[in-house]
């Protein structure tokens, strides 16, 4: 029997559907084979699928799965891909018969079978919504993100065995409540307060001027005159992110895994300040995977970089 999920995968900061296609034949000798260019995160979920289904009260079957991410010309990396996997084993073996046309389906198992946080659930709520996808399930720990986005139903799931009995009806998991970004941007106070900073009247000036037309700034002096402690403070006297970019910003941050679990949007300016040691990768991103660096996760905040000359 074939079974097909709909999933996504994030590739910089662009955000894509994967179809995970799950076929048991009838009788096989038992195999558990994953094709479409998956990582080793990916293969992996092999060991985490086969013990969550265990774990949760369901059986595993035995005999030849074969999974099929496609499109099978695109990467496929990281744990996001365990829950449709999952779901795609047990409808394929017919322990369960959902209609999950019209649903996306994105997380990491344990092997007890509950669902962990996982990166780039916000882009993901957008990507459905775009494709006209009318509901998403995501861990439940990333309730707060996936919220932000209206005009989809997004189910905060506890477990795969949640999951499971959600589809058989015989418990009922409600939609997230949807919260509002402008409740969300609040004037936030700073790690600094520019008004308390004594003396250094040019230099605060300048970063008054910088501030007011978004310029750059290059600050010179000797160690202890002050340079981090203003940088620190420009980001209190920038005007409070808008929706858009408060959205944007937090994207990034979902994406990399930046973003802590207890926030729904990065509400303030961010302020990076990376050591002067690190590599190109990692200041302007890239990689086998690409993703973004510290000049990305500055984006609409402060880039500090100290000792740019070394």
């Amino acid at each position: 029997m074939l079974a097909k999920i709909i999933s996504g995968a994030t590739i910089g900061l662009n955000a894509t559907l994967v179809d995970v296609e799950v076929d048991i034949p009838g009788s096989s000798l038992p195999s558990f084979t994953i094709v479409g260019l998956p990582d080793k995160a990916v293969e992996e979920s092999k060991e985490r699928v086969r013990s969550a289904i265990k774990n949760s009260g369901a059986e595993f079957p035995g005999g030849r799965i074969t999974v099929n991410l496609a499109p099978a010309d695109l990467p496929k990396m990281g744990p996001a891909y365990d829950l449709p996997i999952a779901l795609g084993v047990l409808i394929a073996a017919g322990q369960i018969a959902p209609n999950v046309s019209g649903s996306m389906f994105f997380g990491e198992l344990s092997l007890d079978g509950g669902l962990r946080h996982t990166n780039g659930i916000l882009p993901m709520a957008y990507l459905a919504r775009e494709k006209g996808i009318s509901q998403i399930f995501i861990p439940k720990v990333n309730e707060k993100e996936a919220a932000v986005v209206p005009g989809i139903k997004v189910y905060a799931v506890e477990s795969l065995l949640s999951l499971v009995r959600f589809f058989n009806k015989t418990i009922e998991i409600s939609p997230c409540p949807k919260v509002s970004l402008k409740s969300l941007l609040v004037r936030s106070t700073a790690e600094f307060d520019f008004s308390e900073v004594v003396g250094q009247e040019q230099a605060k000036r300048a970063l008054e001027i910088a501030a007011a037309g978004n310029h750059n700034l290059f600050m010179k002096g000797s160690p202890g005159s002050g340079k981090t402690m203003l940088s620190r403070a420009l980001p209190g006297i920038l005007p409070t992110l808008t929706e858009e970019e408060a959205l944007e910003v937090t994207k990034i941050y979902s994406i990399t895994g930046n973003l802590p679990e207890e926030q729904a949007i990065i509400i303030k300016r961010p302020f990076r300040s990376p050591h002067h040691t690190t590599s190109r990768i990692g200041l302007i991103g890239g990689g086998t995977n690409p993703m973004p660096g510290e000049i990305s996760l500055a984006h609409r905040g402060v880039l500090f970089s100290s000792y740019c000359g070394q």
